[in-house]
């Protein structure tokens, strides 16, 4: 019997939470952007930053290929990286209000789906790691072909 976490549609579902909250707080930070401070800047970097890293995942969800594959750890692991650097940020420098307490609270959501989605997709923390080291080797296959 498969795992559950394993099903297609609890894939798709993670999926999809996955991106509709990155979309909910790139919207938020594209809302509170602007062009005529580096505050403002910031925000829209942030709003565009989540939308890369949102279609990122999406696309090691939905592109069979070796290379998307292989590397399919590095999108979730940056935005991983990417949610924790925003919200250590707001909480280094502000400013605090009723908004920004709730898009933390959906950053962590995003970052709680994606542990799911790493557990979805290898099985354990140990397991997601192996891949990425083994993905950042050089495979026995290409030393064997480029010989």
């Amino acid at each position: 019997m498969t795992h559950p976490l394993r099903r297609r549609p609890v894939a798709v579902l993670l999926t999809a939470g996955i991106v509709g909250l990155s979309m909910a707080t790139a919207y938020i930070h594209f809302t509170l952007g602007s062009t005529t401070s580096w505050l403002g800047l910031l925000f829209l970097a942030n709003a565009v930053g989540y939308v890369v890293l949102a279609g990122a995942v999406v696309a090691v969800n939905a592109v069979r290929h070796p290379l998307v594959e292989r590397f399919g750890w590095l999108p979730r692991l940056a935005l991983v990286g990417f949610t924790a650097a925003t919200i250590a940020g707001y909480l280094l420098m502000g400013p605090y209000f009723t908004l920004g307490w709730i898009t933390k609270a959906i950053e962590v959501g995003i970052i709680a789906l994606l542990v799911l989605e790493v557990v979805r997709a290898y099985g354990t923390p140990a397991a997601f790691l192996r891949s990425a080291l083994n993905s950042l080797r050089r495979r026995p296959e290409a030393e064997a072909a480029s010989a």
